[in-house]
């Protein structure tokens, strides 16, 4: 079974394309902000000689991160869905970027950040082990104090950088390919509809008060 992974979270863009496990073509993009996702699925599918009708699913990196990539992510998995009937289904942004580090040959438990604004961090922990990848604290948001404890403790702390993100974070990035590779077990197809951004803080809003009406007096 054929997948199309999108990772659209960071600065980082990617595209692969993956039988089971094994990554058939990979596309990647990181100069400037914006993502290009049909010229990057074109060219992971050049990579792995395949065509669009044999992609059986769609696996989108639900982030935390680029709320704008996330977004253009779910849209093409949505409209991929709409013209061919593929699955499509979601696997957090971090556990893509623990998985390509576990990958890369990092064994323990590691931290993975990601930016919140407001002075806030998205923060998870990850036991790395070689035949799979555990979470061991869940997502959730810390600030910038309970980031600071950790590093200071010596702590193995990966993420995106960025202006906000402390030194001290090393430089790690969500992959497509180990999306791909997370989606041949951790794979759960969703309605299309259902697909969302990973966005932990609860929504507010302020009502607008009703219009004023003004009586002109002669």
């Amino acid at each position: 079974m054929k997948t199309l992974a999108l990772e659209f979270s960071s600065e980082h863009r990617g595209v692969a394309v993956a039988d089971g496990d094994r990554i058939l073509g990979e596309a990647r993009e990181t100069a400037g902000r914006d993502t290009h996702p049909f010229a990057l699925i074109r060219a992971a599918l050049e990579q792995a000689r395949g065509r669009r009708d044999e992609i059986h699913r769609v696996v989108v990196g639900t982030g935390p991160g680029s709320y704008n990539g996330i977004r253009t992510a779910i849209a093409v998995a949505q409209g991929w869905h709409l013209a061919r009937g593929v699955e499509v289904g979601g696997i957090g942004s971090m556990e893509g970027l623990a998985e390509d580090l576990r990958l890369q040959g990092r064994r323990g438990r590691l931290h993975a950040v990601v930016d919140a604004q407001r002075g806030e961090f998205y923060l998870a922990a990850y036991e790395l082990r070689a035949d799979g990848l555990a979470i061991a604290e869940a997502l959730r948001i810390v600030p910038r104090q309970t980031l600071a404890a950790l590093l200071a403790a010596g702590e193995p702390v990966f993420g995106p950088p960025g202006e906000a993100v402390p030194a001290g974070v090393q430089p790690a990035y969500p992959s497509a390919a180990a999306l791909a590779r997370l989606a041949a077990t951790r794979f759960t197809p969703c309605a299309p509809e259902a697909l969302e951004p990973i966005y932990l803080r609860e929504t507010s809003f302020v009502k607008a008060p009703p219009p004023r009406i003004i009586v002109d007096h002669p």
